[in-house]
C-alpha cells in the first residue's frame, strides 16, 4: 500500500504535562491549530479519550490527516511502552504505540522526544546546523542538533536532568540538583512562594517582576543562573553556534531569556565564550512545529528526522 503523499494532511501533536497542542498542515489549505488541557485526574484512559475527541474535532472541521508526528516528554522503551513520565505518572506502563494507533487509525505515526523536535525546528528556523535548545515549562526539556541532525542517536538529550547543584532541591526524578528541580516553572513558583510566604501563581510572579519585588526577582534570577550554567556547560562540550531558550514559562516572562543570556555571557572564559542565547523564534510552539516536521518525514518528502514509527 502506498505511503502518505507530501500533499496529504500532516498533523503535529505536542504532548505536555498539563496540555496538548495540535497543528495540521496541507498544501492549499490554511493551517489548523488547537489545544486543550488534560483532565485533572491524570488517568491515561481519560487523557486518551480527550485526545481522541480533539482529533475528531480536527477531522470534522479541517479534514483527514495521513501522517502524524507526536512530540512526547515521556520516556518510552523500544516497543513503545511508557517507562516513566513524572508529569503524568499514571502513564507508566502504557502501550503508547498501540494507543496512538487507536487514536489515529489509518495514519502513519511516529513519536520523538519533544526537546529533540523543538531543537530541530529552532535550528532550521535559525539556519544553523549546531544548536542546543532548553525548553522551560512544567519541566525542562532540551535537545541538541549537530551537523543538522538531532543527537544522540539512541536516546534523547536529557538537558533537564543535567546536575547543576549537587546539594540542590530534589527533582521529581528522585535525584537532587537537576536543572529541572531549580529552573522549571513549578520550581520557580515554589521558590517565589517560599520567599513571599504565600502561594504564588504565574500571574502573581509576572506582576511581582513588573513591580521589582524581591521575592519575584530573586526566584527568577535563581532559575536564570541555573539555565546559564547549563548553557555554559553545553557550550564547553559541544561548542554550538547558538543556544535557544523556549517553552511556555520562559516565553511568558519578559526579560527572562535576556537574563539567561547575560548570566551565561558573564560565565564564559577567555578563548571559549558561552554560546549566544536567544529566545525561541517559534515561542512556546517549537516542539509543535518539530512534530509537524516529524510527520513530514513520514511522507515521500525527504525525512527531516530519524522517526521511530510506532510498531
Amino acid at each position: 500500500m502506498p505511503g502518505p503523499r507530501p500533499a496529504d494532511g500532516l498533523l503535529g501533536v505536542d504532548v505536555g504535562g498539563t496540555k496538548v497542542a495540535l497543528r495540521a498542515e496541507a498544501a492549499g489549505r490554511p493551517a489548523y491549530e488547537s489545544s486543550f488541557r488534560w483532565p485533572r485526574d491524570a488517568d491515561p484512559a481519560a487523557d486518551l479519550a480527550a485526545l481522541a475527541a480533539e482529533v475528531d474535532r480536527l477531522r470534522d472541521t479541517w479534514g483527514p490527516v495521513a501522517a502524524v508526528g507526536v512530540a512526547m516528554p515521556a520516556t518510552t522503551d523500544p516497543a513503545g511502552i511508557v517507562t516513566t513520565w513524572p508529569g503524568r505518572p499514571g502513564w507508566a506502563g502504557l502501550d503508547l504505540a498501540g494507543a496512538l494507533r487507536r487514536v489515529f487509525p489509518g495514519a502513519a505515526t511516529a513519536v520523538a522526544d519533544d526537546g529533540d523536535l523543538a531543537a530541530l525546528a529552532e535550528a532550521r528556523h535559525a539556519g544553523r546546523d549546531d544548536v542546543v535548545y532548553l525548553g522551560v515549562g512544567t519541566g525542562i526539556g532540551g535537545g541538541v542538533v549537530l551537523a543538522g541532525r538531532p543527537v544522540p542517536g539512541r536516546s534523547s538529550a536529557e538537558v533537564g536532568h543535567m546536575i547543576v547543584a549537587l546539594d540542590g532541591e530534589r527533582c521529581d526524578c528522585g535525584r537532587r540538583g537537576c536543572l529541572q528541580s531549580i529552573a522549571s516553572g513549578p520550581a520557580t513558583l515554589r521558590r517565589a512562594g517560599a520567599a513571599r510566604g504565600a502561594e504564588v501563581g504565574f500571574d502573581d510572579l509576572r506582576a511581582g517582576l513588573d513591580e521589582g519585588v524581591a521575592w519575584a526577582v530573586d526566584a527568577v534570577d535563581a532559575s536564570c543562573r541555573a539555565l546559564a550554567a547549563a548553557v555554559v556547560s553545553l557550550g564547553e562540550l559541544l561548542d554550538p553556534a547558538l543556544a535557544v531558550v523556549g517553552g511556555g514559562f520562559a516565553a511568558g516572562l519578559p526579560g527572562f531569556v535576556p537574563l539567561v543570556a547575560e548570566r551565561a555571557r558573564a560565565a564564559g572564559r577567555p578563548g571559549r565564550p558561552a554560546p549566544p542565547v536567544r529566545a525561541a523564534a517559534l515561542g512556546a510552539l517549537s516542539s509543535l512545529h518539530g512534530a509537524v516536521e516529524l510527520a513530514r518525514g513520514l511522507t515521500d518528502a525527504p525525512a527531516s528526522v530519524r522517526p521511530t514509527p510506532t510498531p
